[in-house]
């Protein structure tokens, strides 16, 4: 998936840093509609958005999940699993 919207610089440092700040068992055990949800949550607990932030912030996600995935691996000592 292309991601095709625009944010902030602020609101992308956010969000990595939620994603730093989370538990890698957690980024690697939940299905990609979840982690999504659950990261927007996280979001959601530090700054406000709006449903379009919230849109974006979803398809943004959507188009980085491999990356968090693999950051997330890379965390608990797993190889990154080959990109296809």
């Amino acid at each position: 998936m292309e991601y095709g919207g625009t944010m902030s610089p602020t609101m992308l440092r956010q969000l990595w840093s939620v994603v730093e700040n989370s538990q890698a068992t957690t980024l690697v055990s939940l299905d990609d509609a979840t982690l999504a949800q659950w990261l927007i949550k996280q979001l959601k607990s530090k700054v406000s958005l709006n449903c379009r932030e919230v849109d974006l912030m979803n398809e943004y996600i959507q188009s980085r999940l491999s990356l968090i995935r693999d950051l997330a691996d890379e965390r608990l000592g797993i190889e990154p699993s080959p990109s296809a």
